[in-house]
């Protein structure tokens, strides 16, 4: 099966009155020539209209503003996406060849090139890349596909070794981290080497619970969602790499945001007015998107009427790690 039912639930609960909050909502799916997002909804509590727009980088935003006073905040996503299978392609340029193309890489993909915020270019890199382009049969992709390797191997998945603003350097001190450092490290190997990356958020559909592999990856992408990274190839195009699994990206791999890292991807980013704290919850469900009589449903979510409250000053919410 390979159409997937996604809900994605953010609920903010805040412990005293809050009001004006401005919020950025990056999670309806790709459409493209990979998966087609056949439905979407977004549906908040308190209600409230929504408008959306484009990115630059070709991301679903859409602005959501809650203005009266309220003590919690739900954001559903619910999405129906159809994957397709596509032929990879295949690319036999070498490695020396990235030094011809640096000029017309940097031109063309400049952000992809630069340090960004959670992947500064690091020295301490420079082993992982030295042993990655030892490993490689001399091509670019071959290079790509040996990081991704070669972070599966070295780094351990280990949930709350890092939080959502941890940089490379952290999960390089610690060789550990969740898929949002996995994707983060990749980049740096791959960007340090003169290779275009962008960072993927998204999801990844659980196997078969008979499968030997469906423990870990209920471990990695249950409740939660998924990040990896798309490496560019220069006579193919984007390549995408999962160090985390440490193999391909499927049809089982749903993309939502791309990204120069995290920070150009987050789920659900905002701010608000009021001194008061907040808790942070999130769940994810992804099942096959037909039910037991073969249809297709997607259930509204009711809105919460908001309580009059006092107003407060400004304060951010928090950030949603990527496992």
């Amino acid at each position: 099966m390979n159409r997937f039912h996604l809900v994605h639930v953010t609920e903010f609960v805040y412990d005293g009155p809050v009001s004006e909050s401005y919020n950025e909502v990056r999670l309806r799916p790709m459409h493209d020539e990979t998966q087609s997002c056949l439905s979407f909804r977004l549906t908040t509590a308190p209600a409230s209209p929504a408008f959306s727009y484009r990115d630059a980088l070709g991301n679903w935003v859409h602005q959501v503003n809650i203005l009266p006073v309220h003590s919690r905040l739900r954001v559903q996503a619910e999405s129906v996406v159809l994957s397709h299978s596509v032929a990879a392609a295949t690319s036999v340029m070498p490695m020396s060849e990235l030094e011809a193309q640096h000029e017309e890489l940097v031109e063309e993909h400049y952000d992809m090139l630069a340090a960004s915020t959670f992947v500064p270019h690091l020295e301490e890199l420079a082993p992982l890349i030295a042993e990655a382009e030892r490993r490689c049969d001399g091509t670019i992709a071959g290079y790509a596909h040996s990081a991704a390797e070669l972070i599966h191997e070295r780094f351990e998945y280990v949930k709350g070794a890092t939080h959502v603003n941890s940089s490379i350097a952290d999960s390089l001190h610690l060789s550990a981290g969740v898929c949002q450092d996995f994707a983060h490290v990749l980049l740096g190997v791959l960007r340090k080497r003169g290779i275009p990356a962008r960072y993927v958020s998204g999801y990844l559909v659980p196997q078969n619970e008979d499968n030997p592999d469906a423990k870990l990856e209920e471990v990695i992408g249950g409740q939660a969602s998924h990040a990896w990274a798309e490496a560019y190839i220069p006579d193919t195009g984007w390549m995408p790499l999962d160090p985390t699994l440490g193999k391909p990206v499927g049809m089982r791999h749903v993309r939502i945001a791309y990204g120069r890292d995290y920070s150009d991807a987050a789920p659900v980013r905002g701010v608000y007015k009021g001194h008061a704290g907040q808790r942070l919850s999130v769940d994810v469900s992804v099942r096959p998107a037909l039910d037991d009589a073969g249809h297709e449903t997607l259930i509204e979510t009711a809105a919460v009427p908001a309580e009059p409250e006092p107003v407060e000053p400004r304060a951010q919410q928090p950030g949603q790690q990527q496992q």
